[in-house]
């Protein structure tokens, strides 16, 4: 696969983060916000050193002023009223400062890193008001020491990996997640992409996480995911191992159709919205049908063996060198080379379930596919079982949604992309 360097995505706008959050349409009403800069004020906070007190005020709620044993993930969240702007400075005991920006969802300002652990730490956050004036709240905290019962959480896709419109991001985790940390989670795992799709996470298992966008992906996108869980509590005295970055993109448009009650039986691949080549397949017979719904490639193999002489009927029993076999589903459904059953291809169904095609199709087929490309299925007398595969897209929208921990809020704002990240 090519590789590149980590894209140049632009700045984390308020629009293409919550659209990455699949929350889109949540209010925030908050003000504009700078990121990790020094404050422009000096004077206590509701004072001025001369003239009236500012208009602005802030309070810093997490964490509590001389908390110890706070998570190495805390973020800093505070309240300003009648502010313009706000600056938030987060510095160690040594003085250095430590970067940072608001979370997207405008709740706190979170480190770029995980803070260190068993460290003191002092923020100060400036809220200026429209009359010039600032008024800061500061507070000293103490990180927790590190703790040994961690949760490692690992892309199954590796960095600069290319992948088809179909292909869903997926995190895996080394533990289940209880559902009261999940959206704590979930919040932490940042989708970035150019262009800008709206998107959501949604939990496909206790211990894996999936984001897919609302229709399938741009060809061209390009992606990266910043997971920002190291030091974050995921329950039972579990926290985040560490951060970890996620660079890909998505190659060409490449969508397989079939339908099986249509004659011949074909499928159509359309690479770039043109229908390139029509291929004469066969199904799954009568008393192994095919699945009918929306898969992804998952596995490609140039040369395998199917052997399922374990099978408890021995009707279903046998071993065969296959071809050009692209894994569909786990229970095993293929897309392969069957030469044995050219006569029935664009005909009849005879297979044991699998897409089978000549030889030659096949192998034009397996030289234009890519892990995640789309394989759309319709007309046969057995429904896709999700979770039998990557059957992210098998699911409508507003069915899908609903696997986040974090409510889905429909995108409502049609107004230019703000120039301004909000504040808290």
């Amino acid at each position: 696969m090519p590789s590149f360097p980590r894209p140049d995505l632009g700045p984390l706008t308020r629009r293409s983060a919550l659209a990455a959050l699949g929350l889109t349409g949540a209010a925030i009403g908050l003000a504009a916000c700078t990121g990790s800069k020094s404050p422009s004020g000096t004077g206590s906070p509701g004072q001025s050193p001369e003239g009236p007190p500012p208009k602005a005020h802030v309070t810093i709620t997490e964490p509590a002023a001389a908390a110890t044993e706070v998570p190495a993930s805390a973020e800093i969240v505070f309240a300003a009223t009648d502010a313009v702007s706000t600056q938030v400075v987060l510095k160690d005991a040594a003085g250095a400062e430590v970067a940072g920006e608001l979370h997207p969802d405008g709740k706190g300002w979170l480190p770029a890193k995980s803070l260190a652990y068993g460290t003191a730490y002092t923020v100060t956050v400036t809220a200026t008001g429209d009359d010039g004036r600032p008024a800061t709240a500061t507070s000293t905290f103490t990180t927790m020491a590190q703790p040994d019962k961690v949760v490692s959480i690992v892309s199954f896709l590796p960095d600069d990996a290319v992948v088809g419109v179909g292909m869903p991001l997926i995190f895996r985790l080394s533990r289940k997640i209880p559902e009261a940390q999940r959206a704590a989670l979930q919040r932490r795992l940042l989708v970035q992409t150019t262009p800008a799709q709206e998107g959501i996470w949604t939990w496909y298992t206790p211990d894996e996480l999936h984001w897919r966008p609302r229709e399938f992906w741009q060809a061209g996108t390009k992606v990266f995911v910043d997971v920002r869980a190291g030091g974050l509590p995921l329950g039972d005295g579990y926290f985040g191992k560490r951060n970890s970055t996620l660079t890909c993109a998505i190659g060409r448009s490449l969508v397989m159709t079939i339908d099986d009650k249509a004659k011949p039986k074909v499928m159509k691949v359309v690479k770039d919205g043109a229908t390139v080549r029509t291929i004469r397949v066969s199904l799954g017979r009568a008393s192994m049908p095919s699945s009918s719904g929306t898969t992804v490639v998952i596995e490609r193999l140039a040369k395998t063996v199917f052997d399922t002489t374990n099978d408890p009927n021995p009707a279903n029993r046998y071993r065969t060198n296959i071809e050009y076999a692209q894994r569909l589903t786990w229970g095993g459904e293929f897309i392969h080379a069957a030469p044995w059953s050219v006569k029935d291809q664009g005909v009849r169904n005879v297979s044991h379930g699998c897409v089978n095609m000549s030889l030659a199709d096949a192998k034009w087929l397996f030289e234009q596919t890519m892990i995640g490309d789309p394989v759309v299925t319709k007309g046969t007398p057995r429904r896709l079982q999700y979770g039998n595969g990557w059957t992210d897209w098998d699911k409508p929208w507003d069915e899908y949604v609903k696997g986040s921990a974090i409510p889905y809020a429909p995108s409502t704002d049609a107004s230019p992309e703000p120039t301004a990240s909000p504040a808290a």
